[in-house]
């Protein structure tokens, strides 16, 4: 263990940058042309979420469960668990925040948050519609595009914009796991981009 000091910080992970990259190529494939109908879910959801948080709040939070769900089962648990041994513990957070947001979400004796939390909400979720130009814009092109409801990252990013801009009573809870994720996504990404 001389050589401790040669190590990279992407020498901890268990996939390479091209390993992910072809892993994002693939999954996009396989979807298309249901990313553009994400887009504009996700875009109904934001403008929902800025007309009427208080009545579009149950949907929102039941649309996001799905995409919880289907994020959870579909990617970490079909896909990535293929070069990563923690996908499938992914996969169980993605379910468990899927059952919180279907049991917390009902916005039920909820009230909004001030308007400055909701107004920083919103700037979040408005984030996540963008996110899929990161990697064009990186130099991953449109194959390795990330889009919410697809794509565990920005699936947690408009989560966290949406909670924050309805009207629900346990926001805490509702946001640990998506926080967690959002963590974990751009440290993989940070990681990748380090080696």
């Amino acid at each position: 263990m001389t050589e401790w000091w040669t190590y990279r910080p992407s020498d901890f992970l268990m996939f390479s940058s091209r390993t992910w990259g072809r892993l994002l190529a693939s999954w996009n494939r396989e979807l298309w042309p249901l990313q553009l109908a994400l887009v504009l879910a996700a875009a109904i959801l934001v403008a929902m979420a800025v007309r009427r948080p208080v009545q579009a709040t149950p949907w929102i939070t039941g649309v996001l469960a799905a995409a919880w769900a289907w994020v959870g089962w579909a990617f970490h648990w079909q896909r990535f668990a293929d070069i990563n041994t923690g996908a499938p513990w992914f996969a169980v957070a993605f379910a468990l925040q899927a059952v919180l947001l279907l049991a917390l979400g009902t916005g039920r004796g909820a009230t909004l948050a001030s308007p400055r939390v909701r107004t920083a909400g919103l700037a979040v979720a408005a984030a996540a519609l963008v996110y899929p130009l990161l990697s064009p814009l990186t130099g991953g092109g449109w194959a390795q595009a990330e889009v919410a409801g697809a794509m565990p990252t920005p699936t947690a990013l408009l989560t966290v914009g949406l909670v924050l801009a309805t009207a629900l009573r346990r926001r805490a809870w509702l946001l640990a796991i998506p926080v967690l994720a959002l963590l974990v996504g751009w440290g993989t990404d940070w990681l990748l981009r380090a080696g």
